[in-house]
């Protein structure tokens, strides 16, 4: 369990590395003759996926997908809501008494490095550099 909870914390670090290099004009940027959201839209689905599993984490059971980034291309404000859930996600496992669902976890954490994969893809396509973290990580 120690494990998984170190691995979510060293991805989700990763994610905010990420959001921290790139430009703000950057998060409107898409893969090109595919079809694509923006790297803004997917810090949307990456906080709300936080949010929602974070609350399923504390009743023990998916309860929806909801999401409070109003903003895919605001940088400050996406970097604070990283920022934010990540802090929401580490107290709660520090602190967390009860017995947590790890398949949850599991799940949480294999959202993100999913949404890593994909943002390789946009870095690639639009032809940007990686933060170091991820050249140490991933190979970049």
């Amino acid at each position: 369990m120690d494990v998984l909870k170190e691995r979510l914390i060293k991805t989700l670090n990763l994610t905010k590395d990420f959001f921290n290099h790139i430009s703000e004009e950057d998060l409107k940027l898409k893969i090109s003759d595919v079809p694509s959201n923006t790297i803004g839209e997917q810090a949307y689905c990456i906080v709300g996926a936080r949010e929602s599993y974070l609350e399923a984490l504390k009743i023990g059971e998916w309860a929806g997908f909801k999401c409070s980034l109003l903003e895919s291309h605001n940088k400050p404000l996406i970097v604070s809501k990283l920022e934010e859930t990540q802090s929401d996600i580490e107290r709660f496992l520090q602190e967390s008494s009860s017995e947590i669902n790890m398949n949850l976890v599991m799940d949480l954490l294999e959202h993100e490095v999913q949404h890593h994969g994909q943002l390789i893809r946009y870095a690639y396509a639009n032809k940007f550099a990686f933060p170091k973290s991820w050249n140490v990580r991933y190979t970049v």
